[in-house]
């Protein structure tokens, strides 16, 4: 495999929504010093996304869904685009991350609530003689 080779025996899963990226670690908490349960880019998760409840839901939804949400932290690198970019890409790691730990259990259950999904839409490109994506400068008739 060409390229940077992640040597980590933890479990690990790549998330993408919009422009961010995020690569996610699943780590058991017997081999952790510190009991912070998700630490995004350093930080802790509620500090990193502001108390937006919103975003933490959408982070734990699928560690909850399988049950092991006292089992495992979270240790989480995203870069690029913005807070619901990067939530969305975290979750998708998360899922992928699982469906690695456990496949057979797992995957069929994350799977039927939609979490295997990769949403694809992206910022649609600027066009020349339009002043955004679709906006055209008013047309006069005469």
């Amino acid at each position: 495999m060409k390229g940077k080779e992640i040597n980590n025996p933890h479990i690990y899963g790549i998330g993408r929504r919009k422009e961010s990226t995020a690569i996610v670690y699943l780590v058991p908490f017997s081999e952790l010093t510190s009991q912070i349960p998700c630490e995004v880019n350093g930080y802790k998760a509620e500090q990193y996304f502001q108390q937006n409840f919103t975003y933490l839901k959408k982070i734990s939804l699928p560690l909850k869904i399988v049950k092991l949400e006292k089992k495992y932290k979270i240790i989480v690198n995203v870069k690029g685009g913005g807070l619901t970019g990067q939530a969305d890409s975290i979750k998708l790691g998360i899922t992928r991350a699982l469906c690695k730990l456990d496949e057979l259990n797992f995957r069929p259950i994350l799977k039927y609530n939609g979490f295997l999904k990769r949403d694809a839409r992206i910022k649609e490109r600027r066009k020349y003689g339009l002043k955004k994506a679709r906006k055209a400068s008013q047309y006069s008739k005469r």
